[in-house]
This record gives structure tokens, sequence and C-alpha cells, in this order.
């Protein structure tokens, strides 16, 4: 028997299915109109600001300020995030290749929408797997909101989704596809502290990103999935499987062929790592120090941005050009590590079987009070008989040692102790005619000391000061060949006791004013300090550069007052420049990120000496090297250039020196222990010809081994016009006979 249809399977009329059809267009037509008012609302900013097309252009993200040296390299960078722009053109087309075959095949066709793979990307999620959809756009889209403003949950993140469409839209409507790469290649984050292209080709290959290679672009873009999944110093394995697989889809790009992408796969990743930290790189006392200065000029000259407010060095990208020469730079670091490591090695077994500490628990207490770690306990407010338990408590400590840190168990007060039984180092360099400073070594590790011995640090500059006097006798019409007999002195100072050198006096009989130079006798500095008197002397210094004070006492002959690193090489450069002192300068200009200059810095060259005194002195410091106690300059180390120098040592043997001039280079070197009160056992071992010159001799040989630096191993030039001085003895002795016989005869 046959059942009459129910409604639900009764067959629908024509009219029906109109009626339906159209309700069904009404729906999705609103649901369009809707979605799309929904769009125009995102772009309005009625669901939350989006970044303005200042924002896209100019990015709020940190940009790390550059420190270039005098050849155009980077020597370091000041950040929050180190992060430095580039052009599209200074980018290799293999990581713009490598970028667009992994991230966005279609990235040169869509309008920063990528609609079939977004279709794909939902086929795909509804069978279970997860596939990245975004095109390189709206990657960059994301990449204008900060880290706070990304959103985590799924309704704020889907709404985020949508306004990064509209974003790219933006972008795509307002800029070329070379400008939008190169935007997303100078914001991305490669992991270790590198920021956009530019840091990372530096930070992991030490390159720049127009020189990466295929497989270097392909490890960099590999990064992008996972910054720490696919890091190259984390998983290394992991990264190169990453690289490889990313060289593949440049062959099926057709970026790379088969022969090439089996000539690459083979390659190890090659790093060249070099962390991104304030300690690492080379300079780092010198970078510190600039930091400071360049803050200082822009407050005290009231250097603004263009809005009025002001710089600030970790985030505006600004471009530091200095005059430090990226190679000389590196000559000096290495050549203080060289010879520092065996000079502690002499140092230490010098002590061997004695006590160094004995008598000096004053200083440890002292440098337990300076130690962070004590100021640490103190803020914790552990009273002085806690801090003293902990410090005398073994505990896991890292420690600094020549062959690198060393992770041990002691107690606190013993590293003190290791650490003032630590040799320190400083040395700078500049060029004596600019005034550039061309290399600038503060301190023998950054990382675990940060006080710069350059310019912050003064010490005792034993008989480095004696020129000084030697240089007033000159002018005062002294001989380099006039005779002294080598005896004690005594000079009568009003209101006081006479001032009488206690040693010096080692090569007796009568030597010449140049010999005694050469030979570091203090009675002769003595007997010329007792003519031309210590005002003079300490006047002369200060108009050589020297900041700290010289007071007008007669032992300033021996070098009893303490000056900077720098302010001694400054002071010596009048010798080499002519008579000419010019500021130590290190910073030539600074741009700001477009560019343009906002500062520069242009020293002013001030006449201090006669041409012919300064050459004389020049002479005379030429005498210290050929045969007296520079010796060790040209025949132990075999630098055969014309130099003239100095040797210091101080009280106790705590403070050696080495001031050495040439025509183009004026360097000096300072070496002891961190307090005055530990110091070498005896002057053989302690003295400046040997704790200083080998650093400087280090340094030399490397810079005059490199042709591209120019620096003349010729001698200095006399002055044009002849002077009054005579500086040739043989003339001298023969111009005494002469003047002798004159008296004779009633002449």
């Amino acid at each position: 028997m046959n059942r009459p249809l129910s409604k639900t399977n009764k067959q629908l009329s024509p009219q029906d299915v109109r009626k339906y059809n159209f309700t069904l267009w009404k729906i999705l037509i609103g649901a369009m109109v809707i979605f799309a008012l929904f769009i125009v609302s995102i772009g309005f900013g009625l669901f939350g600001e989006l970044p303005s097309f200042r924002d896209i252009e100019h990015p709020k993200s940190n940009q790390a300020s550059e420190i270039v040296t005098d050849d155009g390299r980077v020597l370091g960078t000041y950040f929050v995030q180190n992060r430095s722009s580039v052009s599209y053109q200074e980018i290799s087309p293999n990581v713009i290749n490598a970028l667009i075959a992994t991230e966005d095949i279609r990235f040169k066709e869509h309008s920063g929408i990528d609609f079939k793979r977004t279709f794909t990307i939902f086929l795909y999620a509804l069978i279970g797997k997860k596939q990245g959809g975004s095109t390189i756009t709206q990657q960059l889209a994301l990449n204008l909101f900060s880290e706070e403003g990304r959103q985590k949950n799924f309704a704020k993140r889907l709404l985020q989704k949508f306004q990064e469409w509209v974003i790219a839209v933006k972008l795509e409507r307002n800029y070329t596809k070379e400008e939008i790469i190169v935007m997303y290649l100078n914001t991305v984050d490669f992991g270790n502290q590198a920021y956009g292209i530019k840091s990372a080709a530096r930070v992991y290959f030490n390159t720049t990103p127009d020189q990466l290679s295929v497989a270097q672009s392909a490890t960099l873009v590999g990064i992008l999935k996972g910054i720490t999944r696919y890091s190259p110093t984390r998983n290394p394995d992991r990264s190169l499987a990453r690289r490889n697989t990313i060289m593949g889809l440049m062959v099926k790009a057709e970026y790379l062929t088969e022969q090439q992408l089996e000539a690459e796969q083979g390659k190890p990743l090659g790093l060249r790592f070099s962390a991104a930290t304030v300690n690492d790189g080379i300079a780092p006392y010198f970078r510190s120090v600039l930091k400071n200065d360049i803050r200082k000029i822009f407050e005290e000259r009231s250097i603004l941005k263009p809005d009025g407010t002001p710089y600030d060095l970790d985030r505006d990208g600004l471009r530091i050009i200095t005059t430090i020469n990226y190679d000389m730079q590196v000559y000096a670091e290495e050549a203080q590590k060289e010879y520092m490591k065996t000079l502690q090695q002499s140092f230490t077994k010098s002590w061997k079987g004695r006590n160094p500490f004995k008598g000096k628990e004053m200083q440890i207490q002292q440098g337990i009070k300076r130690s962070d770690r004590y100021k640490a306990l103190q803020l914790e407010g552990k009273s002085e008989a806690e801090i003293a338990e902990d410090f005398n408590t073994p505990t896991r400590l890292t420690i600094f040692t020549w062959k690198g840190n060393l992770d041990t168990l002691m107690k606190p007060i013993d590293s003190v102790k290791y650490y003032k039984m630590l040799l320190r180092n400083a040395m700078m360099a500049m060029d004596p005619q600019t005034g550039y400073v061309k290399a600038w070594v503060g301190g023998i590790n950054f990382e675990h000391f940060k006080y710069d011995q350059v310019r912050m640090g003064t010490r005792q500059v034993g008989s480095t000061a004696k020129p000084f006097t030697y240089t007033v006798a000159v002018e005062n019409g002294y001989s380099p060949c006039y005779t002294v007999l080598n005896e004690p002195v005594t000079i009568e100072i009003p209101g006081s006791k006479p001032w009488i050198p206690r040693s010096g006096g080692t090569v007796p009989g009568y030597l010449t004013l140049q010999k005694g130079l050469a030979l570091s006798q203090n009675y002769i500095a003595a007997y010329l300090m007792k003519q031309v008197g210590a005002p003079a002397v300490a006047t002369l210094a200060k108009k050589m550069g020297i900041t700290s004070e010289v007071p007008a006492y007669p032992s300033i002959a021996l070098g009893s007052f303490d000056a900077s690193v720098y302010d001694m090489v400054g002071a010596y450069s009048v010798f080499a420049n002519k008579g000419v002192w010019t500021k130590p300068t290190y910073i030539l200009r600074i741009e700001d990120k477009n560019g343009v200059v906002i500062h520069t810095e242009k020293p002013i060259p001030v006449p201090v000496l006669d041409e012919e005194v300064a050459y004389v002195m020049t002479r005379m410091l030429r005498g210290v090297i050929t045969s007296g106690t520079g010796w060790r300059l040209s025949s132990k180390f075999g630098v055969k250039a014309a130099i003239g120098g100095k040797t210091g040592t101080t009280q106790n043997n705590s403070d050696g020196w080495f001031m050495g001039i040439s025509p183009q280079l004026v360097a000096g070197v300072w070496t002891g222990c961190e307090d005055r009160a530990f110091h070498f056992t005896s002057t053989a071992q302690g003295d400046g010809a040997t704790t200083a010159l080998p650093i400087f001799a280090g340094f030399m040989k490397r810079v005059y081994a490199n042709p591209k630096l120019k620096i003349s191993q010729a001698d200095f030039e006399p002055p044009k016009s002849k002077g009054t001085i005579v500086y040739d003895c043989n003339q001298y002795q023969q111009q005494d006979q002469n003047t002798e016989l004159d008296e004779k005869l009633g002449f």
C-alpha cells in the first residue's frame, strides 16, 4: 500500500528553488558586505589603531647605532636590539631568492594576500595538517606590531590577522616589491641579538649582506622558521638540514641548478660567529668611553632630533665615524695579549716563595669593598660580619685567566687577592700630524674589568716625564752635547727641606745631555731642573696637554706626578709634529639614520714649541733607542725604523711605561697592577723596557708589515731653516775647542 509523501520528501517547486536561491544569495552578499564593512572599519582603526604610513616608512623598531672605523669597517654597535638597516642594492640576490623560494613563492605576483595559498591552507587544516600561510608582506605587517602588541587570545589573534591583511594591502599599494622585501629583512629577528640581515651577516658570518653566499643565505633564511630550533649555534645539525631544504626549494623555484645544489649541500655551515654584546668584539674600552663622550656632547651642545627630542644612541640608528683604524686596533690588541700572557707568568713566578699580601690588609679590604659582590650583599641588608663570612666561604666563581674564563671553586676573598696580583695594561696610538687616535686598548679584558686605563686612569709616569725638563733646557739654549758631571744634586726649596734625588747616578763621570736622557740618569735630569726651575717645566707639561695636576716641585723632573696614557701620547706627539700640539681626537663625524651630519670634530693645532726645539728632542729620543734604555726595540725585537722613545719606571717598580714616536705614529704603553702596592720584585723585571716596550714593538712590527697602512719607516725631517742649536756633538766639540782657544788668545 502506497503511503502519501511527507512534506519533507515533497519535491520543491521551481518557484521555491528561486526563493531559496535568492535567500542564499542575500545571505552571501550580506555576509560579504558585512565582511567588507568589517575590513573597511579595520582600515579606519575602529577595532584598534593601526600603524600609520609614517610607522610603515619609519618603523618604531630600535635601530642600533654603528661605530665605524676610518676605513669604513664596523667596529661595533650600541643597541637595545642589534638592528641596522641596508638598501636593496646592499643585499645579495642569494638572500632574496632564498627568502622568496621559502616563504612566499608568489611574492612577485600577489598584492599582499595570496588567496590561493590561503585557500590551500584552509584545506590542509581540514585534514589536520598545519602550514604557514602568511606572505612576506603580511609578515612585515606583523613585524610592525610590537611584541607586546601581538595577541595570544584566539579571537583577538584572528582580528589581528585581518589587520595584517589591511596593512599588507596598504603596503603593496604604496611600496614596490623591492622596498617591501628590504623593510622585511631590516626588521626580522635572526636570534643571538641579530636584528635585520645586516646584523645577522656580521654576527654569524662576519661579512656584509651583499657578500652572502648561497649556503650562507639559506642558513640565515632557515633561522626565520624558528630562531632557537634552527639556530646554527645552538642546533647546528638542524640548521644544516634546514639550509639544505631551502636550497632544494631554490632549485624548485629555478633560482639554483641541480649541479649548484649538489656542490653547496656538502659544505659545512662555515660560521664565523661573533655574538653582539658590549663585552665582545674589538675596542670595547674605546666604545664605552666613546658612548659616554657622545652623550655628553649631545647634552652640552643641545644636539636634538628634528622633533626636539634627545637622540638615543641605543635606538636611533646613528652612524659614528671614528678615527680608529681597524687593522691598527687589532694589532694593538694582539700585541697586548701576546706579551701579557708571558709577562704575567714571569710576574707570578717572581713572587714564588714570598707572600705578596704581607702588610697589605688595607688594600685587600679596599678591594673587597669596591667589588660588585660586596655592594650586592650590602643591598641585601647583610651585616659586615655576614659579608665577611660570605667572602671566606668557598663559592663557584668565574675568573679571568689569559687562557680564558675559568669556572672554579674558591673563596671570594681569594679572588680579590688573585685580581690584585693580575697585571693590567693600556695602550693608545695616534697620528701626531692630525691628532687622530688610531688604536685604543683600555685594559686586558672588558668583561671582567670595565675601568678604562687609557683616559680614565692615571698613574705615576716616571722617567717618561724627563723629556719635559730636557725640552725646557733646550729652549734655554742647552745643546744635547752639553756635558754634565753625573753626581747627586741638591735643590733648595724655600720653606721646605731641600730636594735630593735618592738614586740615579749609575754611569759615573761626565755625560752629555743626550747620553743622560738615553740612559735615563736621574742626576742629569735633576741638574737641568735646578737650572730651569720647576714652574717652567710644569707650565710646559700643561701646554703639551697634561690635564692632571703637575705640581711645580723639583721631583717632577723624575716623573713624580700622575698622568693618563691619553695625555702622555698627546704630549709626545708635540715632538713628532714639529712642536705643534693637537688634542687627541677620535670622532670624525656623527650622522643620523638618514645620513644627515649632526656633529663633526675638527682638532685645532696649537703651537707649543719652536720647530727646531722639537726636532732636537726627536734626535735625543732617537738616542734612547739607538744607544740607551730602549735598545731592545731594535736589537731584540727587530724594529729598525727611525723611532724615538722613552722608557719609564716608577717607585718600587709599580708602573712600567714606554712612549714611542715616529713621524706618522705616536704610541704609549703602560703596565702595572690595579693597586700600586703590588709590584715587581726587581727593576730588572719591572722596568718599562721589560713591561711596556715589548708591546709597543709587537704593535709597530705588525703596522710596518702592512703596506696598506702606508706608515713610513723614514726619519724625522729637520727644519728647513738652519737653527742655532748644535746637536751634532762632533761639531759642538769643535766649537767648544775654538771658544777655549779664543779665550786663551784674548779674543
